[in-house]
């Protein structure tokens, strides 16, 4: 569900001024150029670190993406952005051409527009770029007279997915018709197809749905080091039920089969083989039986292959190594009575194994021998560590958590221990994450503040200085609409545990006691309440100048917090951040002066679209009004990993868990006005958890508002539709929140 806090946080960034000359309009939020400007999408340092290369919106139509990149000389001096290649170039206006599992495949991304959607570096050098176009793969060849792009000579077809070069950039693999198939890049060569039984519930090399949205695993196969041999994962979804959506469109109505797994239901059947490149040969990588998700996968240097696997109920994840001629061999075993989670710290260094784990109470890095598995620790942070970023013979970097989690910094550690050391620029308000090119030398490094959009620059590792890197500055009028939040430490439900809370008060406030929107998200793996800045989201500032006062809050058991807090949605939704929201709301006004307690409205997306609906189908409820968007309302209709990590599953005694969460049974409970929106080609939170609600109000009698929008998936994506979505709020709230409604 990592939509959700992407749009939660689209909607919540951005403080309103009480100095604007002019006062902001939803029509200004919605158009170009965006407030905050616009950072590079898909930012990357090429392997040798010479360049760095992203996505960037056409002048003509922004919702149309371009290949560019920027030039970063020896010296590390950046030169002049350039753009490489843009959709129109190559298709030579003929319409982009997307297939349904292409699309669904963007939706996992959360990509939402079109031209060049994703990209690769070809090989270890900084020569050629790779990416798939309208059903067809293209080369970007990086020479001396400029970016020449070239069409790749491929059977017509089906499109040609998830293109992926070898290490030394002399072929590439690439799945078409769920098979895979690799191809020579030196001129002649011919495609040759690795596996034949790819099909209609066969596929070989992509992620299934399950690994793409709730394991952030979004490829399927992997080359290994000397480029001989695929590491690839073959999905059976045969056994997996069949949702058919109706795709509600204004002018049709368009039904779609769905393999979808929801809770306590058949997983799609994912097995491990290691293949060779020149002859297809294959040998299995067989796991026990108990092997329900493989999150991870790769290669070691020496040609090992390696997964790693969850049981089902994802309280058990193993690191396995499997060596020619040998058994599988674990090499290490994260367990958690609640459940592991799921991260990207494998890096191979000399002094062992880069890996993170919980066992001290908060995520920290340690080293793992490999022939042993013998751990040493090797951080010690007073907060949790959020990811190691890169590693190289001397040194990791890393990223952190400060503030009690409402602030993130970079940190190198030489891998021999130490002292951490901050990289240059730190600020104890402020959000910065990187990537780093193949050596760990050069970091691509994002930073973003409260009143400071996210911009980028090119860090070397050692040195003080960093490059300026292409993004559209913020609008002029940016900092009129800009102030500083409040941060508040309100208490949670149980009486001691401090949640994070940032309060923007109202600017008109002549009626004494002015209204109030809480936006909280309340799921798990996510946390709003930050320093970091969100792109071009406005509305707070907005809901300021039309005399609301704005509450951010994140409840126990969201994430960038110690263990103990990150694990209260063990086996209950709908409890602890119900309790602990209803318990910040009403401490608010004695916090904070001129807030009327009778006059508090909710808005939430996705689990808190959940968390909205779930607020007032409660008797005890302290919201006057409520929105929900896109909500979760039964949540055995949710998919396996996510729902079942957390309450279990519903046949194995857990049935309690999911009644409790369940929200069309509460349905005589509401008494406040709701608004429920959803998106009816919704294929993450399907449309028929809204259809459930709706009847179940409609069975007990109970009036609401509904919005529907035809063809929209779980982000609503479009100016157009988020601008009517952000209407519809504005004037909800406006009949229930204000004085005489």
């Amino acid at each position: 569900m990592k939509l959700s806090v992407a749009l939660f946080l689209a909607a919540a960034l951005l403080a309103g001024g009480a100095h604007a000359e002019s006062p902001l309009t939803l029509e200004r939020i919605s158009i170009d150029p965006p407030l905050a400007g616009r950072l590079p999408r898909q930012a990357e340092v090429s392997p040798g670190g010479h360049w760095v290369s992203f996505l960037r919106p056409s002048q003509a139509d922004s919702e149309v993406l371009e290949l560019w990149a920027q030039p970063v000389d020896a010296a590390g001096q950046g030169g002049e952005p350039r753009k490489l290649v843009a959709a129109a170039d190559l298709l030579g206006g003929a319409v982009q051409k997307l297939s349904e599992a292409e699309k669904m495949a963007l939706e996992r991304q959360r990509i939402s527009q079109s031209g060049i959607t994703g990209y690769q570096w070809c090989g270890g050098g900084d020569g050629a770029l790779l990416f798939p176009l309208s059903g067809d793969l293209y080369l970007v060849r990086l020479t001396a007279g400029g970016p020449q792009a070239q069409k790749l000579a491929l059977e017509a077809g089906a499109p040609k997915q998830d293109p992926r070069c070898t290490p030394d950039g002399q072929a590439l693999a690439y799945v078409q018709d769920g098979n895979l198939f690799v191809l020579p890049l030196a001129e002649g060569g011919k495609p040759r197809r690795l596996t034949s039984d790819g099909g209609a519930t066969v596929s070989w090399g992509l992620a299934e749905f399950i690994a793409a949205e709730e394991l952030s695993r979004q490829r399927g196969y992997w080359w290994s080091k000397d480029g001989r041999s695929l590491l690839a994962l073959r999905v059976d979804e045969s056994g997996v039920a069949i949702k058919t959506r109706a795709q509600i469109f204004a002018d049709r109505t368009a039904m779609t089969e769905q393999r979808y797994p929801a809770a306590g239901a058949a997983n799609a059947r994912v097995t491990a083989f290691a293949i060779d490149a020149a002859t297809g040969q294959r040998r299995e990588l067989l796991l026990p039986a108990g092997a329900e998700y493989i999150a991870r996968a790769g290669w070691f240097a020496d040609g090992t292959p390696w997964l790693q696997w969850f049981t089902r109920d994802q309280t058990r994840l193993t690191l396995t190594e499997f060596k020619a001629g040998t058994s599988p061999r674990d090499i290490t075993v994260e367990t958690d009575p609640a459940w592991v989670e799921v991260h990207d710290d494998l890096i191979e260094t000399p002094k062992g194994l880069l890996w993170s784990g919980e066992a001290s109470g908060r995520r920290q890095l340690l080293l793992i021998d490999r022939a042993s598995g013998r751990r040493t620790p090797l951080t010690r942070m007073p907060e949790p560590v959020a990811h190691a970023v890169c590693a190289n013979d001397g040194q990791v970097v890393f990223a952190a958590a400060g503030d009690v989690g409402k602030a993130q910094e970079l940190y190198s550690l030489p891998l021999a221990g130490g002292r951490p050391q901050p990289l240059p620029g730190m600020d104890g308000r402020q959000w910065r994450d990187a990537k780093a090119d193949s050596g760990c030398t050069r970091l691509l490094v994002t930073r973003s503040a409260w009143g400071a959009p996210p911009r980028l620059e090119l860090r070397s590792l050692g040195q003080e200085g960093a490059i300026a890197l292409a993004g559209d500055p913020p609008s002029a009028d940016l900092k009129a609409y800009t102030n500083t939040p409040l941060a508040l430490a309100l208490t949670a439900a149980d009486g001691h545990t401090p949640l994070n809370a940032f309060f923007f008060a109202a600017q008109d406030r002549r009626e004494g006691r002015h209204p109030v929107i809480v936006m909280a998200y309340g799921g798990p793996g996510a946390a709003t309440v930050n320093w970091a800045w969100g792109r071009d989201m406005p509305l707070i500032a907005y809901w300021q100048q039309r005399g609301y006062g704005v509450l951010m809050l994140d409840t126990r058991g969201m994430e960038h917090r110690d263990r103990e807090f990150t694990r209260a949605h063990h086996h209950a939704f709908g409890k602890n951040e119900v309790a602990d929201l209803f318990a910040a709301v009403r401490e608010l006004p004695g916090r904070v002066p001129g807030v009327d307690p009778a006059r508090i409205g909710f808005f939430g997306w996705s689990y808190g679209g959940f968390l909205a609906a779930r607020a007032v189908l409660d008797a005890d409820t302290p919201f006057a009004a409520s929105v929900a968007v896109a909500p979760v309302t039964d949540w055995t209709l949710y998919d396996t990993a996510y729902t079942e990590r957390y309450l279990g599953l519903p046949e194995d005694g857990k049935a309690a868990a999911y009644a409790g969460a369940n929200l069309p049974a509460r349905a005589a409970l509401l008494n406040r006005p709701l608004l429920l929106m959803h998106g009816t080609a919704d294929d993450n939170v399907l449309f028929e958890h809204t259809l459930r609600l709706v009847e179940a109000l409609q069975t007990a009698g109970k009036t609401f508002d509904l919005q529907i929008y035809p063809g929209k998936a779980h982000g609503i994506a479009g100016r157009a539709a988020r601008l009517h979505l952000y209407r519809t709020m504005d004037a909800f709230f406006e009949r229930h929140l204000k004085p005489g409604q």
